[in-house]
């Protein structure tokens, strides 16, 4: 079903309460993973104020971090995801699936959930399928354009399954599909921070053109070395530069916003609604969370994809935007080559970035999250 035909079904159907109705939220790794939980979270309890939820991540992941600081509770699982490069970091794998799928039976057997959402990453497997051979309902959110194998063999089961991108039949049921887009923080959809105020936050000046530069939550070496290898680029060309390093990179980019003023450095950024509103130009990873919120703040952006990713599907989510001509897109394996010449180009072609600016935010979704919240809800209602 279409968003917007869905949105005309909210009218026809009231949505009934469900007092007392306990609900786990499974997965994380990543902040693609994390944020958008927690923004079901929120709606969910802006819908039903006294539902109890329950998040289960991965111990030692960022989530055991950030869904603390959002308020909720949180448990971790001894659980990892297969390691690509190296298979001798596998051998201890079916032990931590074993182990976690003995936490999932017990965390379970305690909460007495009425209903399991998966967002993806490793730790929402064992959740999401042991709560399916119980017979709890269980949906599951998938952000990306090419669908990952845990979400295609866990959508049998699912009750219903939310999708960012069309076809999506060719990876999961059709009859249980809802075209809802990616849940975006409303910090970035209600923003009201002006340039400005965004670049005083950072101590840069209003007269330069700002290039914010990130690789995701947890970094990107090749975005990282292309920029250090090109620090006075932006100098030379009247930029500044706003970079988000992640924690691996992070005090060896620190030295260079000591040696100079048009730079502004750190491994993570808490007030990201502040770097969307100073930029003039966004470098990044195509995360499908990253491409939601630049979609919503409606930025110039040069998407990076990470070559690594399963099946490629960064490269599959930004091709998605360079077809409708809402964005640009360089290779990994040509950062070095191309990345300083695209935003030299995009800084002195002011009707290439409004085109993409325009393009961008025709894509641009709010309300995901509220819909994602009402249908579990409605689900849960009968």
């Amino acid at each position: 079903m279409k968003t917007e035909d869905y949105i005309k079904s909210l009218e026809k159907t009231p949505l009934k309460s469900c007092r007392g109705c306990r609900i786990i939220i499974a997965g994380g790794g990543t902040g693609g993973h994390i944020f958008p939980a927690i923004a079901i979270a929120n709606a969910l309890k802006a819908q039903q104020p006294d539902v109890e939820i329950l998040f289960v991540g991965a111990k030692g992941r960022m989530e055991m971090e950030k869904v603390p600081q959002a308020g909720y509770k949180i448990v971790g699982l001894y659980i990892a995801g297969y390691n690509r490069s190296s298979l001798l970091k596998n051998i201890l794998l079916p032990f931590k699936l074993t182990k976690s799928f003995a936490q999932v039976r017990k965390i379970l057997n305690d909460f007495k959930p009425n209903a399991v959402i998966g967002v993806g990453g490793y730790s929402s497997f064992p959740v999401v399928r042991l709560a399916q051979t119980r017979g709890i309902p269980t949906f599951l959110h998938e952000s990306n354009s090419f669908a990952g194998k845990s979400n295609k063999i866990l959508s049998a089961k699912a009750a219903k399954i939310f999708v960012a991108s069309y076809g999506m039949d060719k990876f999961f049921p059709t009859e249980k599909i809802l075209m809802t887009g990616n849940p975006v923080r409303n910090i970035f959809s209600q923003n009201k921070i002006v340039r400005k105020e965004a670049l005083e936050f950072f101590g840069l000046k209003q007269e330069m053109k700002t290039v914010f530069v990130m690789g995701g939550s947890l970094g990107a070496k090749s975005i990282n070395t292309a920029i250090e290898n090109n620090l006075d680029f932006f100098k030379e060309n009247n930029l500044q530069l706003i970079w988000q390093t992640g924690k691996e990179y992070a005090s060896s980019a620190a030295g260079a916003e000591e040696e100079r003023n048009n730079i502004w450095t750190n491994a993570f950024i808490n007030n990201m609604e502040y770097a969307y509103a100073a930029a003039d130009i966004v470098v990044s990873r195509a995360g499908a969370m990253a491409i939601a919120e630049l979609c919503v703040v409606a930025k110039p952006v040069i998407f990076v994809p990470y070559p690594h990713a399963a099946e490629d599907h960064q490269t599959a989510n930004a091709n998605e935007l360079v077809t409708k001509h809402a964005a640009i897109m360089i290779n990994d394996n040509e950062i070095n080559e191309k990345l300083t010449g695209a935003i030299k180009t995009l800084a002195n072609d002011a009707v290439q970035a409004d085109a993409l600016k325009e393009n961008i935010a025709k894509l641009g979704n709010t309300n995901a999250d509220e819909l994602i919240a009402n249908e579990i809800l409605k689900t849960l209602n009968g």
